[in-house]
């Protein structure tokens, strides 16, 4: 077989065992979660229309008024604290475009707003999550064997790999609170810290915002010359390239860190890294287990004792 026909059958293979494990792994989903993707599917092709109907141009200039709106409040930078804060509980979305909309509102000083709010958004969810789930975290992590891995894992390892897991694109923002608001091994000092190792992505996304803001303004961007508008173009581009492979390469390293920790049996390392893929459908404080007691793994008994107590 020649390399290119070769290469062209591996790629099919992966796509192929890429929608096998995702439609099972949507199988599984409880009915809350199927709601929520298929809301997601309906939501973004919604928008696509969207965009596409009323145009790149107009959808720009509309952004840039309200944020310039925004920005021209005597507390306009509490409305997006606040949103900030508010899209830190699950099962909100968007910090992201956020964090965005204050490059788009503030320029570069957007960046201390889209900061604080991220902190102390991550930590207000962190506190309530773990006040109210407690009981519920206590029978899953007794019932989970994964969810004893994960936890005896970041026990072992502590700071360095929270740290790992928290830079890590996947679990998005809003289930990576929940997530290390169910480990219990994970004090609160421990987590405000690693977030703030997100700064420089917060960084990114706020200057991203500060570029695009430039380009959506008809009179700014009539202003410019053709070099200044590619160079803009060009610089937006790139930050969104620079923080999806450095969000690829981030992940990629947490879950091989995560297998291939020293000191820890390879299966409780695999289990851990699995969990962690589990918390991106919201596990264990938004999806509904109690209907699926028997896909449950339970812990095996003749399991020895010190490496559930790593």
């Amino acid at each position: 077989m020649e390399p290119g026909t070769s290469r062209v059958a591996w790629l099919w293979t992966l796509l192929k065992q890429y929608v096998k494990t995702s439609w099972h792994r949507y199988q599984k989903l409880h009915l809350y979660g199927k709601m929520l993707i298929w809301s997601l599917a309906v939501f973004y092709i919604a928008l696509a229309t969207f965009l596409i109907t009323i145009g790149a141009d107009r959808i720009g200039q509309t952004m840039y008024d309200f944020a310039q709106k925004i920005s021209h409040l005597r507390y306009g930078w509490l409305i997006l604290g606040a949103i900030l804060v508010g899209i830190s509980f699950p099962p909100c979305i968007g910090h992201t475009t956020t964090v965005t909309l204050c490059g788009f509102a503030y320029g570069m000083q957007g960046f201390f707003l889209a900061a604080a709010g991220s902190v102390i958004g991550s930590a207000a969810a962190f506190v309530v999550l773990r006040f109210l789930f407690s009981k519920r975290l206590r029978k899953w992590s007794s019932s989970n064997e994964k969810w004893q891995a994960l936890e005896a894992v970041v026990k072992a390892k502590g700071l360095p790999l929270i740290f790992l897991i928290r830079l890590s694109p996947f679990p998005p923002w809003v289930y990576a609170n929940s997530l290390f608001a169910s480990i219990e091994a994970v004090a609160l000092w421990q987590f405000i810290l690693a977030t703030t190792a997100v700064f420089p992505k917060v960084a990114l996304h706020v200057f991203i915002g500060s570029r695009l803001a430039a380009l959506s303004d008809g009179d700014t961007r009539r202003g410019m010359d053709t070099q200044t508008k590619i160079m803009n173009t060009a610089l937006v581009v790139c930050g969104i390239l620079a923080a999806i492979l450095t969000g690829w390469i981030i992940y990629r390293s947490m879950q091989a860190h995560i297998r291939k920790l020293e000191g820890i049996p390879p299966e409780i390392d695999e289990l851990a890294a699995e969990a962690v893929e589990d918390a991106g459908e919201g596990a264990p404080l938004l999806r509904n287990y109690s209907s699926d007691e028997d896909e449950l793994p339970t812990v095996r008994p003749n399991r020895p004792r010190s490496v559930i107590d790593v």
